[in-house]
């Protein structure tokens, strides 16, 4: 049979077994005089739940979207980021991880109907809010708003994205049934009713004038004005806490009538490097949600599945005074887990959501197997100077003056930046550096001198002598990604002064860490040892690579872990090529980086750290890492020193009285940390691609597990709620076969790219 024939087949079977004898004229909207929405002419009210498909590594995007569907959710809320899809200008990506066409078919395969947040910013503690950092190499742009030079590149970018969508809305037969449009505008200082107007005439153009599109925003009058717009339905977001009926009465003086909508119930809260772990009591939350629902009120749980900020899309939050960076870990405290484990948290949603509705037969899906696959040795393998011709292999540009990251076409990750010191410095003398963007390891002659970090530390004592090469290894730590400053340039944006002299004459390397194939540094190591004699002792080491071969897994393939570094200090890890993020135990609280089985194989792993900073590694002793099976994301934070820790954001927004139009309804207790921020004042290249190599066992049909399926832990959180509701029931075997089809057509026509990786 033809995968057409195949596919068409599955998708009219799952057609009639949601509709079950309905009228085959599909429409999703709203009804003023009822104050509902309508699905298919009948009264209608979701419960929903937040997934970002680019958190997700796409083999598991059926695990997690199974695992929504099980807890009575009728729908799945994600963002579409700009800069995933178009990391270069013009450049688009619409495959593997970023195949947001086969995100919708699962998830409607799975039962799940979609709420889409299109964008074109999104926010989501994501690098830039999602829109793309090649923005601003145009000087003077004006980011979210009617500027001619940003909305050229909006309408590029939604005559490319739209028209894929428009077949999945869920008129033409696809999930769709909402469609979000900017978020949170009235959080932004521009209040550019225009710069909506303008989104409005687009996506009606490309999508149509009977989709339901809406906007989202806190529940502050002063923010819905700046958010709303007269032609899309406004929505509220809030937290757990007070009474959700006075957060409604706000959005009912802009939607007099219409279903009470919360975008984002928020089921925990976003971590920063350096400060506490973030939770919420299961009790809280279920609480709060059962009012919301005993209201009738339309919900989405924001997030539902957390998810991880894999590679360098992390973002961050702060103004031009302070700047918190997110970690890897988006857990978010929600009811599955970053590995999209199913928790007791979920379980009570779970069972909340049966009073109010009807919930799907079945077992809940039991967590993915993990695996402790123990300690790795790792063995110094190279320095930043040895690897630099292969990680910067077009060498340096020269420029009178630094220039950023944008400017020079980079996106991600590090850049170096190098000059020859003109006199000699026979004393500590000031280096003062106030546009660093983020964080600097300042080294003279190849030794490791001390660390510059954004707005915190900007001033640090050097000495040297006449031609002493003075080098600045400048990390990109993420982009803000919320409030004022999303203009957020990176590298060195200002000049550099020593003993108040203006520095000039520097040579600038771009570096591509994804150049570092465990082969390449291989063959660097045999041409020049790196003994690991050499290293300087002390705080501070050179940046260098190091290597290590992970331990033998299960005899039943690869199964999911996390990397676990004690005595590490702060880099970036890679395995089998794949970029797991940023690592900073010294730093906190995020301690393990979370480890997908589908970037494991089942012989060999090659793990490569580029640590930036300190290893536990000398010549008397042999350094190693562990894999374990369970995360470790709340460490105790090191004590306010010399070393850099991020500001709560609550002290931020404690001073309430300088805020002179925040219209709080009451005074409960209350999820205002969105709206917190808001009132603040005012790459690598292909990051977003995956490229194991397609004759990689991995990737052979018969070697995938099922990423549902597997042995329960002993401790399994979910045992006891299953076994109750097994579907053994024609339905349940159709929509099972139904899926399955699915699930081969997407997996067979994106196979070439499948291997998901941030390189």
């Amino acid at each position: 049979m033809r995968w057409t024939n195949l596919i068409a087949a599955a998708v009219l079977l799952l057609v009639f077994l949601e509709s079950e004898g309905i009228s085959a004229a599909r429409s999703f909207t709203i009804d003023y005089d009822k104050n509902t929405f309508l699905k298919d002419g009948q009264p209608f009210r979701y419960i929903a739940g937040s997934m970002h498909y680019a958190r997700v590594h796409p083999m598991y995007w059926k695990d997690r979207l199974t695992k929504m569907y099980m807890a009575g959710l009728d729908a799945v809320q994600t963002y579409v980021p700009w800069n995933f899809h178009e990391p270069k200008q013009g450049s688009f990506d619409f495959e593997a991880g970023a195949d947001l066409e086969s995100f919708l078919q699962m998830a409607q395969a799975s039962g799940l109907l979609v709420i889409l947040r299109a964008g074109p910013y999104i926010c989501g503690e994501w690098d830039m809010g999602g829109l793309p950092s090649w923005l601003l190499k145009n000087h003077g742009i004006k980011l979210r708003t009617s500027d001619p030079v940003y909305l050229k590149y909006v309408d590029q970018w939604l005559d490319t994205f739209l028209p894929k969508i428009k077949s999945h809305l869920y008129a033409n037969g696809g999930p769709i049934i909402t469609v979000q449009i900017e978020n949170e505008y009235g959080s932004y200082p521009a209040c550019d009713h225009e710069y909506m107007r303008h989104l409005l005439r687009q996506f009606k153009s490309h999508l149509g004038e009977d989709v339901v599109f809406f906007t989202t925003d806190g529940p502050s009058q002063r923010l819905l004005e700046c958010g709303s717009l007269q032609g899309i339905y406004a929505t509220v977001d809030f937290g757990a806490g007070g009474d959700p009926s006075a957060r409604f009465a706000v959005q009912r003086q802009f939607e007099p009538k219409g279903p009470l909508v919360n975008s984002e119930y928020y089921t925990g809260w976003l971590d920063h490097w350096g400060s506490p772990h973030q939770t919420r009591t299961t009790t809280g939350i279920v609480d709060s949600l059962d009012k919301i629902l005993h209201l009738g009120a339309n919900v989405n749980m924001y997030m539902f599945e957390g998810g991880t900020n894999f590679a360098y899309w992390n973002g961050a939050n702060g103004n031009e005074a302070s700047y918190s960076p997110q970690p890897t870990s988006y857990d978010y405290d929600a009811p599955l887990t970053e590995a999209g484990d199913p928790t007791q948290k979920y379980l009570d949603i779970r069972t909340l959501i049966g009073k109010y509705k009807k919930l799907p037969p079945g077992n809940v899906p039991p967590p993915t197997p993990k695996h402790a696959y123990g300690k790795t040795d790792m063995n110094r393998i190279a320095t930043l100077y040895e690897a630099l011709g292969v990680i910067s292999p077009t060498g340096p540009i020269s420029t009178d003056y630094p220039m950023s990251m944008e400017d020079l076409q980079q996106d991600f990750g590090f850049m170096l930046y190098r000059t020859q010191l003109k006199a000699n410095y026979t004393k500590p003398t000031p280096l003062f550096i106030p546009g660093i963007r983020d964080r600097g390891y300042v080294m003279v002659d190849q030794k490791p001198i001390g660390i510059l970090q954004r707005n915190t530390h900007v001033t640090l004592n050097i000495d040297g002598h006449v031609n002493s090469t003075l080098d600045i290894l400048v990390e990109n730590m993420g982009r803000l990604n919320y409030g004022c400053c999303i203009n957020d340039t990176k590298g060195i944006i200002s000049n550099v002064t020593l003993d108040n002299v203006v520095l000039k004459s520097w040579q600038i390397y771009s570096l591509n860490l994804s150049k570092a194939h465990p082969m390449t540094l291989q063959a660097i190591a045999m041409t020049t040892p790196a003994k690991l004699e050499d290293v300087p002792s002390g705080p501070l080491e050179i940046p260098s690579f190091y290597i290590g071969t992970l331990p033998s897994g299960p005899a039943g393939g690869p199964q999911d872990t996390f990397l676990q570094m004690p005595g590490w200090s702060k880099g970036q890890a890679f395995i089998n090529g794949f970029n797991l993020g940023r690592y900073w135990p010294a730093e906190g609280p995020q301690l393990t980086l979370y480890v997908p089985a589908f970037v494991l194989t089942a012989t060999k792993n090659t793990l490569v750290l580029f640590e930036t900073e300190h290893s536990p590694c000398n010549s008397s002793n042999p350094c190693s890492v562990e894999f374990v099976d369970k995360p470790i994301l709340n460490s105790t934070i090191p004590p306010v020193g010399d070393r850099f820790v991020v500001p709560e954001i609550q002290q931020e927004t404690e001073n309430m009285d300088t805020i002179q139009d925040f219209d709080l309804i009451d005074e409960d207790v209350f999820e205002w940390e969105s709206m917190a921020l808001s009132e603040l004042d005012s790459s690598e290249s292909g990051a977003s691609s995956w490229e194991y190599e397609v004759d990689d066992p991995r990737w052979v049909v018969d070697g995938i597990p099922d990423p549902v399926d597997g042995p329960e832990p002993s401790t399994d959180p979910v045992a006891e709620e299953n076994g109750k509701n097994e579907d053994n029931s024609w339905l349940g075997v159709a929509k099972d076969i139904a899926l399955s089809a699915v699930e081969i057509f997407v997996y067979f026509t994106s196979l070439p790219v499948l291997a998901w990786g941030y390189l």
